[in-house]
C-alpha cells in the first residue's frame, strides 16, 4: 500500500467517510482551496463533507504526512547500518503514531557513548548473556571472571552487565508499549504545595493535597496544576499507585528477562529489572504522561476557545442602525461616541457624570443632545469599571426622553480587547486624529451593530473566552481561531462594498494584501457594481476570484444573484431555474412558492451535480440570509449592582459570557462574572456545557451562594431554583478556580480583572432624583434645538 492511499484509508476511517471523498478532498486542498469554498462549492467533488469533517481531514493530513516522512526516514537511517530485517520493516510499516515509530527505532538511533557501550567495550556483554542463560549460577561468581584492569572490581563487572540489560530493556519497543498503556490506564496524578508556598499560592489551595487517575483529569484542572507547577507552588508526580502499582510495573520489566524462578540468577536480574523500573523506565514514563496531559489539556483548552469563539462572532447583530457607544470610566471620564448606519463615525465626546467632577446633569444633557442630533435608536455600553453606573445614568436619561420620541434600546457590551484595537496600528489608520480612549467607544458600538465585522479586528486572544489561553501552545490556539474567524465569515458572508480590509481578509480565497487591494480600489474607482469587476483589482487573479466571489455580496447591483451566495459559475444554472419560473429574476428572489413546482433534478448536468442545485433553490428562497439568530438582550434587575447586593434565591437573567468544561459564567450586571457549574445547568446530566449553552446565550439564573472575599458567585440553571446545588457542591467538593472577572477585557479579557469603583455616586446615583424637572426641560430643549 503506497503513502497516499495509507493516509487516504485513515483518515477516511477517523471522518466516516469514503477513502475517494478524502483524496478528491486532499487534491482540492492541495491546489490551494480553502474548507469555505470546498465545504460550500465542492459537494459534488467530495460527496458533501462538511467544514468540520474538512478542518479534522486537514489537520490529521498533515500530521500523517509527518509521520509518514519519519517513517522514511527512520527506514532509511536503519538501512544504511544494514539492520533493516523483514521482521523490522513490517513493524514500521504497521506503526500508527509517531511515539510507535520511536519506540522501534530507539535500538538504531545514532546516539552518544552511554554506560552500556562503554561495558560492552570492556568485555562485559558475555557476563549479561551467561548470567542470562543460567539461572542457577551466582552471578558473582561468574563476575570474577571478568575483574580486569578496566573492570577492578566484581561490583564493576555486574553494574556493566546491568548497565547492558538496562539498554535493552529501555529501547524494547513492545515492552514500552505495555507500560505505556498499563500507565495511562493506573497512573495518578498527585500535587503537593511547596513548602513555605502556602500564602503566595493560596489560589491554588484546591490542589495543596490533589491526587487523581491520570486518565480522568479534566483539561481546566490539569492545566491549573501545570500552572501551579511553573509558578513554583506546586510539585507534581505522575506514577502508579505506590505500592502495588510500583510491584505490577517491576514485575513487567522482570518479565522480558524471563525471571520468574528463584536461582541466584533470577534473583539478580529481578534487582535489575527494579532498578531499570524506578532509575529509568518510570522517569521516562512520568515524563511521557505529563507531556501527554499538557498535549490532551492544551488541545481541550484550544478547543474550547474555538467554540466560545465561534458563538461569540456568531452572535446576532443588532442591525444597520445609529448607534451610540459609551466606554465608562471615572477620573477620566467616560468616552462617548456615534457611529451612523454604516459604522462611519459622526460624533464624539468625553462625559464626566462621576467624581472628581460629578456633572451628572451635563453628562445627560450631552447624551440627549447625541440622541437627538443623529438619530440614535442604539445605545452600547461597556461592561467596565462604572458601567452600572453610566447605565443607570442612561436608563434616566431614556426615563425623560419625550413621549414622542422613541426611546434608544441600551445594551451593555462586553469591551474585551476594545482596547487592544484602540491602539492598534489598524485603529491609528482608521482614526490617526482620534484620541485613543474615543477609539474604544467606536469599537463597544460597531461591535453592537455587527460583532463578527468588528471582532475580527481584534487578535482573538484578546476577546477573552479562553480557557488557561495563556498556558497553551500559542501556534496551535492562533491556527485553531484563525479557522474558526474563516469559517464563521465565509458563513455568513461579506458586504462587498462595506467591509473592511480586517473582515475582507478573513475571507475565502483572499489575505491581508488583497483586501487591502480591493479597499483601495474600492476608495478610488467607487462601489463594486458587480462581482466580475473584481478581477480588475491588482493582484487578484481568476484563483482568488474562483475561491472568493461566492462569499462576497453586492446588494442593489447590476446582478441581482451578486447579492446571494450562488457562486458566479452556476449562474447559469439559476437562470434556468429562474426561466422555468417565467417570472423576473428579481422577482422570484426571496419567493419560495414560486419554486415550488420545480424539481431540482431537472437542472443537474455537466459539472452541477443535485446538491449545487439544491444549493441554489434554497438560496433563491432566501438570498443572502444571515444565519445568525434574532437579535436579543438580557435586562439586567434593578438594585443588583455589587456583589454585595447578591443573595441566594435571586432569579436573574443574565448573558454567558465563557463556556469552560466545568461551566458556564455568567455576566449578571454586577462586574464580577457567576458560574453555573456544569452540574447546574440542567434537570439532567451534562456531561459537555457547550450541550446547553454557548456564549452570548441570554439565560435565567438563580442565585445559590455568593462568596465577597473571594468575589465567588455560585449560580443554578436547574428549576428547583438550586435546591440541591449545596449538597451537590459538598458531594464534589470544593469549586476548582476563580471565575473570570468582568471588566478586565480591554487588556486581557474574561481572565483580567478592573475592580468595581469604590467610591462616588452609584448608577445615576447622585442627583436621581433632584432636578429631575430642569433635567425633562433640558431635554425637551434639545429636541426643539433639533
Amino acid at each position: 500500500m503506497d503513502t497516499s492511499t495509507r493516509i487516504s484509508q485513515t483518515i477516511a476511517t477517523e471522518i466516516g467517510a469514503a477513502p475517494k471523498q478524502v483524496n478528491a478532498a486532499v487534491a482540492l486542498l492541495d491546489e490551494g482551496a480553502t474548507v469555505p469554498f470546498v465545504a460550500r462549492y465542492r459537494k459534488e467533488a467530495t460527496g458533501g463533507l462538511d467544514d468540520t469533517q474538512l478542518r479534522t481531514l486537514a489537520e490529521r493530513l498533515e500530521y500523517l504526512r509527518e509521520l509518514e516522512k519519519r517513517r522514511g526516514a527512520i527506514l532509511d537511517s536503519i538501512r544504511s547500518q544494514d539492520k533493516l530485517t523483514e521482521d523490522l520493516a513490517t513493524s514500521i510499516a504497521k506503526a500508527e503514531t509517531k511515539a510507535q515509530l520511536e519506540d522501534i527505532y530507539l535500538p538504531y538511533k545514532p546516539k552518544r557513548r552511554t554506560k552500556a557501550m562503554i561495558a560492552k567495550e570492556n568485555g562485559l556483554e558475555p557476563l549479561a548473556d551467561a548470567i542470562l542463560a543460567d539461572r542457577n549460577a551466582d552471578p558473582e561468581t561468574l563476575a570474577e571472571g571478568y575483574v580486569t584492569e578496566a573492570v577492578a572490581t566484581v561490583k564493576d563487572a555486574l553494574n556493566g552487565a546491568r548497565d547492558i540489560l538496562t539498554e535493552q530493556l529501555t529501547e524494547n519497543a513492545e515492552l514500552l508499549g505495555r507500560l505505556r498503556e498499563f500507565m495511562q490506564r493506573e497512573a495518578v496524578l498527585s500535587a503537593k504545595v511547596v513548602e513555605g508556598k502556602e500564602q503566595d499560592g493560596a489560589k491554588f489551595s484546591d490542589y495543596f493535597a490533589h491526587s487523581e487517575r491520570w486518565a480522568d483529569v479534566p483539561s481546566h484542572r490539569a492545566l491549573a496544576m501545570l500552572r501551579g507547577s511553573n509558578e513554583g507552588v506546586l510539585t507534581l508526580d505522575v506514577g502508579p499507585e505506590p505500592e502495588e502499582g510500583g510491584v505490577r510495573a517491576e514485575a513487567m520489566v522482570a518479565a522480558v528477562l524471563g525471571a520468574s524462578g528463584t536461582g541466584p540468577g533470577d534473583i539478580w536480574l529481578r534487582k535489575v529489572a527494579g532498578w531499570c523500573w524506578r532509575v529509568k523506565l518510570s522517569l521516562s514514563m512520568m515524563l511521557e504522561l505529563m507531556g501527554d496531559l499538557r498535549a490532551r489539556a492544551q488541545d481541550d483548552a484550544i478547543q474550547v476557545f474555538a467554540r466560545n469563539l465561534k458563538d461569540l462572532l456568531f452572535a446576532a447583530p443588532a442591525g444597520a442602525r445609529p448607534t451610540l457607544g459609551l466606554d465608562p470610566g471615572i477620573r477620566t471620564g467616560v468616552k462617548a461616541a456615534v457611529v451612523d448606519a454604516t459604522g462611519k463615525l459622526v460624533a464624539t465626546e468625553t462625559l464626566y457624570p462621576f467624581q472628581p467632577k460629578n456633572d451628572l446633569r451635563g453628562a445627560q444633557v450631552s447624551i440627549v443632545k447625541l440622541i437627538a442630533e443623529h438619530g440614535v435608536e442604539l445605545i452600547a455600553i461597556g461592561n467596565g469599571t462604572a458601567s452600572r453606573e453610566t447605565e443607570k445614568m442612561v436608563a434616566e436619561v431614556l426615563k425623560h426622553l419625550p413621549a414622542k420620541v422613541k426611546a434608544p434600546t441600551k445594551v451593555v457590551v462586553s469591551e474585551a480587547g476594545a482596547s487592544v484595537y484602540s491602539a492598534s496600528e489598524l485603529a491609528a489608520r482608521e482614526f490617526p486624529d482620534l484620541d485613543v480612549s474615543l477609539r474604544g467607544a467606536v469599537s463597544i458600538a460597531r461591535r453592537l451593530q455587527d460583532p463578527l465585522a468588528e471582532l475580527v479586528k481584534i487578535e482573538p486572544k484578546s476577546i477573552g473566552v479562553g480557557q488557561y489561553q495563556h498556558d497553551v501552545d500559542q501556534h496551535k490556539l492562533s491556527k485553531s481561531l484563525e479557522a474558526v474567524i474563516e469559517d464563521v465569515v465565509n458563513a455568513v458572508g461579506v458586504d462587498l462594498n462595506m467591509a473592511s480590509a480586517p473582515l475582507l481578509s478573513h475571507v475565502s480565497g483572499l489575505g491581508p494584501g488583497l483586501a487591502e487591494a480591493i479597499v483601495a480600489h474600492r476608495d478610488m474607482n467607487g462601489a463594486f457594481a458587480t462581482r466580475k469587476e473584481l478581477l480588475k483589482v491588482a493582484r487578484l487573479g481568476p484563483k482568488a476570484f474562483e475561491q472568493c466571489a461566492g462569499f462576497l455580496r453586492i446588494r442593489d447591483g447590476k446582478e441581482p444573484l451578486d447579492a446571494s451566495s450562488v457562486h458566479p459559475e452556476s449562474y447559469d444554472v439559476a437562470r434556468k431555474i429562474v426561466a422555468a419560473c417565467g417570472r423576473d429574476i428579481r422577482q422570484i428572489m426571496g419567493d419560495g412558492a414560486a419554486l415550488k413546482s420545480l424539481r431540482a433534478e431537472e437542472f443537474v448536468g455537466g459539472d452541477v451535480g443535485l446538491p449545487t442545485v439544491r444549493d441554489i433553490f434554497a438560496e433563491l428562497e432566501k438570498p443572502g440570509r444571515d444565519p445568525r439568530p434574532s437579535f436579543v438582550t438580557a435586562s439586567f434587575k434593578d438594585g443588583v449592582e455589587e456583589i454585595t447586593d447578591l443573595k441566594p434565591g435571586m432569579v436573574l437573567e443574565g448573558t454567558v459570557t465563557n463556556v469552560a468544561a466545568f461551566g458556564a459564567f455568567v455576566d449578571i450586571g454586577v462586574h464580577q462574572d457567576g458560574l453555573v457549574h456544569v452540574s447546574q445547568l440542567a434537570d439532567r446530566f451534562v456531561k459537555d456545557p457547550h450541550e446547553v449553552v454557548k456564549t452570548g446565550q441570554v439565560v435565567k439564573v438563580t442565585v445559590t451562594e455568593v462568596d465577597v472575599p473571594r468575589k465567588r458567585i455560585g449560580l443554578t440553571m436547574k428549576k428547583d431554583g438550586g435546591a440541591s446545588a449545596k449538597e451537590e457542591r459538598n458531594a464534589r467538593g470544593p469549586a476548582k478556580g476563580a471565575g473570570p472577572r468582568r471588566g478586565g477585557g480591554k487588556a486581557g479579557g474574561a481572565q483580567g480583572g478592573k475592580g468595581r469603583m469604590s467610591a462616588g455616586p452609584k448608577g445615576g446615583g447622585q442627583g436621581s432624583g433632584q432636578n429631575t424637572g430642569a433635567l425633562g426641560a433640558a431635554l425637551m430643549d434639545a429636541f426643539k434645538k433639533k
